[in-house]
Order: structure tokens, then C-alpha cells, then sequence
């Protein structure tokens, strides 16, 4: 499904645990190889006794986020966030080549964004950083790691780890019709790439994540990816026919009203997301969803459920303002949903608004 060898998997819990591996991996690599000031003489390593620094953007997911922002309040690591362009929505490679220093050991780029459905540019961004590792070997410096969390992606786009030409990427199984279960792609699994476990144990998947094996659910996430390497031009050409329908409907309804917070003109995005807003007062997000009937779906992302119904950090960071962030409805479309469905959903969205502007 990603292009990878089977020896370069690791399989995990989910996301969260895969994004943690490689964030306390980085760190710790850097810290047993250039952090040690009892060795600076001996290795002269121009990082001696510095923090590890590590560079991501300011729309990925808590799980990158709370990891790294822990570290910065433990003292244990520096980060730098980078952030979107409004224009593009995306992140942009030189915004993220900036922000690398010498102590520098991490970038982490999500391959597309959980609410908007924008894919960033992680090729370009992992081909700049492969060239500039070249020029800080000679410099004694140390090689700068290159992940991609790839949850939202995997089975809706073509994923493929030469092509992306990362280090570590996340999988995430029930992104892709599987099991509650993850995976971590690492390249060169621990002779190219290091790995560090977290768990300490048995022995299990060769020490780099102990525990017994959870057998049927990797077997489910084995089932689940065979199936979108067979038919994933199928699943996205039909998602993004049924997600631009949405929309079509959605403005033909709505008209004016209507703000797709999810399309930046020129570029690219996932073709099962729709995060738009219903411009008026009285219409914020969680009002509207609260009065349909038959429609299911949220006004971010899973891991912001506690915001209430304050505006999506990731939608402000792209440039919605705040009075139309604040009406966003993020809805996905999958493999089995039509275009009969659609019309279901958006003749409950206007019963909705009727309803809460006193119209029904």
C-alpha cells in the first residue's frame, strides 16, 4: 500500500502511539549521538550540550503537538511551528528550511490536513532536506529525520514512500475501512534509519516495539491496505465525484451564504473532505448539526472535542475568519456514500437553519 518493505514495518497501537514513537526517537538519537558534553572534546560535535530541535507546522495534529509541546515544558527539546500560508493552506518548504538550526534532528509534516483535507508538500520539503543533510554531514552537523503522519491520506490518494521519500510514516487503520489499530513505516529500520522503543518487554518485532502481537487486528489491517493497493483510483475517483456533488449542492441551496473553508485555489486537496460554513448569527457549527435530523458530523477535528464552540485553531491558521470559522461543519465522504445521500443531508441542513432562524 506504501511502497515499502515489509521488514520496515512496526506495528502499533495507533496514530498517536506511531507519532510518539518517532518524535521520542529523533530526540533520543540526537541525545546518544551530538547531545553529550562529556564527549564534545573527543567527537567535537558542534551541538554538544545542546537541546534537540525539532520543525512541524501549526495545523497537525494533537498528536504531534502535545508531544512536542511537552518536551519544550520538560526542557527536554526545542520545537519551532511553523505556519500555513492563508493563501494555500499548506505549509511551505521554504517556511520549513528556514526554521531548521544546527541542533535540528526532526521535520514532521502531515502528508493532508485532518480538517481542511489540503495536502502539503512533503515531497519537495523531504527532497531540500535530503540535499541539505549532504552539506551538514560535512559540517559535522546532524542528519534532520523526515516524517509524515499519512492517517488522512492512506486510501484516499496514492501513497508512496519513494516518492514522498520520508523516513518514517504513519499509519493509521482505521483511516482506511480497517481496525483500530496503526503501523509505522521506517526506512531502513534501524540500520538507516534509528528507532528507539518505548516499551521494553518480550522481544517482540525484533525489541523496537515489544508486546504480543495483536494478530487478528493486524491481520484486519493487512485485508484493509491489500484493498486499497487493488482499487484506490477507484475510491478516490468516487469520493470526489460525491464530495464536488456535495458542494454543488451546498451552493446551489445556500447560495452566498456559503464559505468552503476547504478550497485554496491551486491546491491540492483530499477528495472525500468538505469543510465549508453557513454564514449568519445564528448558525455556528455545533447549533446547526444539533438541530438536523438524519446528519451525523463535526465541526473539527476528533481530538478538539473539548474547544466547545470556539472556532477551530486550524481553520484560523489558515486565514477563515473568525465569525465564519466559528459555522464550520467539516463532513467526510466514504467508499459507499451517493449522491441520494447527499440530497438527504442537505435537505436536512436547510430544515436545520430554517428551524434556528425561526423560518420552519
Amino acid at each position: 500500500m506504501v511502497g515499502g518493505e515489509a521488514r520496515d514495518v512496526i506495528f502499533t497501537s495507533g496514530g498517536t502511539e506511531s507519532n510518539n514513537l518517532v518524535i521520542h526517537s529523533a530526540v533520543e538519537h540526537f541525545r546518544k549521538t551530538h547531545a553529550s558534553v562529556g564527549d564534545a572534546a573527543e567527537h567535537h560535535s558542534p551541538v554538544a550540550g545542546a537541546l534537540p530541535h525539532c520543525v512541524t507546522c501549526l495545523v497537525e495534529h494533537d498528536s504531534i503537538r502535545l508531544p512536542l509541546e511537552h518536551l519544550v515544558e520538560e526542557q527536554v527539546a526545542e520545537v519551532t511551528f511553523v505556519p500555513v500560508s492563508k493563501v494555500s493552506g499548506q505549509v511551505e518548504a521554504d517556511d520549513v528550511l528556514a526554521a531548521v538550526r544546527p541542533a535540528t534532528c526532526l521535520v514532521s509534516i502531515m502528508l493532508a490536513n485532518n480538517e481542511t483535507g489540503v495536502v502539503m508538500p512533503v515531497p519537495e520539503i523531504s527532497r531540500r532536506i535530503r540535499a541539505l543533510n549532504q552539506q551538514r554531514a560535512a559540517r559535522g552537523l546532524p542528519g534532520v529525520l523526515m516524517h509524515t503522519d499519512a492517517a488522512q491520506a492512506l486510501g484516499k490518494l496514492h501513497v508512496d514512500v519513494r516518492d514522498l521519500g520520508v523516513d518514517f510514516l504513519t499509519i493509521v487503520g482505521h483511516k482506511f475501512y480497517g481496525p483500530r489499530i496503526g503501523a509505522l513505516y521506517v526506512r531502513g529500520l534501524g540500520e538507516l534509519t534509528p528507532l528507539y522503543p518505548m516499551l521494553f518487554g518480550g522481544g517482540q518485532e525484533r525489541n523496537f516495539r515489544p508486546g504480543t502481537e495483536n494478530t487478528l487486528m493486524i491481520a484486519g489491517l493487512g485485508k484493509a491496505a491489500e484493498l486499497v493497493a487493488e482499487n484506490c483510483e477507484a475510491y478516490e475517483a468516487h469520493m470526489r465525484d460525491v464530495r464536488d456533488y456535495l458542494e454543488e449542492r451546498l451552493a446551489a441551496e445556500f447560495g452566498k451564504r456559503i464559505r468552503l473553508n476547504s478550497r485554496f485555489p491551486g491546491t491540492e486537496r483530499l477528495p472525500n473532505t468538505c469543510n465549508f460554513s453557513i454564514q449568519g448569527p445564528q448558525l455556528q457549527g455545533r447549533s446547526v448539526l444539533a438541530q438536523c435530523r438524519t446528519l451525523l458530523a463535526s465541526v473539527g477535528a476528533a481530538c478538539h472535542s473539548d474547544h466547545g464552540d470556539r472556532p477551530s485553531p486550524v481553520l484560523l491558521s489558515c486565514g477563515v475568519p473568525f465569525e465564519v470559522a466559528r459555522n464550520a461543519i467539516r463532513l467526510s465522504v466514504g467508499r459507499g456514500t451517493t449522491r441520494a445521500e447527499v440530497d438527504l443531508v442537505v435537505r436536512d441542513l436547510k430544515q436545520a437553519v430554517a428551524r434556528l432562524e425561526g423560518q420552519a
